[in-house]
């Protein structure tokens, strides 16, 4: 039982592109996989195409891309609420970089969030824009990486 303040997470990961040798070599299986969360639809992963990796599939690198961007999307709009900024709209076109090691491995270095917001025309537009800063210290994601996660909003008044 998860203490006060804690919460836990759970997640199955099963390798579905044994293509009947295994993997005997490195290009003979496939890096296909299916994420699942209790009940929730199954989510069809595999590698970057960079990475023998099926394109047609979310891979891990864009999964973490997409959970710091909908983590700050969702304090953001938490945030908006509670300072009485309506928002009628939010898009982000995050971008992150990942560098392969000498090693054979590889890190993200950097990622920058790029959500364009619309507010009501009677919002605070500097505060809206202030928001995001503090939206991305509560962010839980954000706070569990090792690199920079950057943010450059845009604010659309009236939309």
């Amino acid at each position: 039982m998860a203490k006060k303040g804690e919460h836990n997470y759970s997640a199955t990961v099963v390798w579905t592109g044994n293509s009947g040798e295994g993997t005997k070599n490195y290009r003979a299986f496939s890096r296909d996989h299916e994420i699942s969360c209790g009940e929730k639809p199954i989510i069809a992963g595999s590698a970057d195409p960079a990475f023998l990796g099926d394109s047609s599939r979310y891979n891990p690198e864009e999964l973490l891309l997409s959970s710091l961007s909908a983590c700050h999307m969702l304090w953001y709009l938490h945030l908006c609420a509670d300072a009485g900024i309506t928002v009628s709209s939010y898009e982000d076109n995050a971008e992150g970089r990942m560098i392969e090691t000498k090693s054979g491995g590889g890190c993200f270095d950097e990622v920058i969030l790029k959500p364009i917001v619309s507010i009501g025309e009677e919002d605070d537009s500097e505060l809206a824009q202030s928001l995001h800063k503090k939206a991305h210290s509560l962010c839980f994601i954000a706070n569990s990486v090792n690199f920079e996660v950057a943010c450059e909003p845009e604010i659309r008044c009236g939309n």
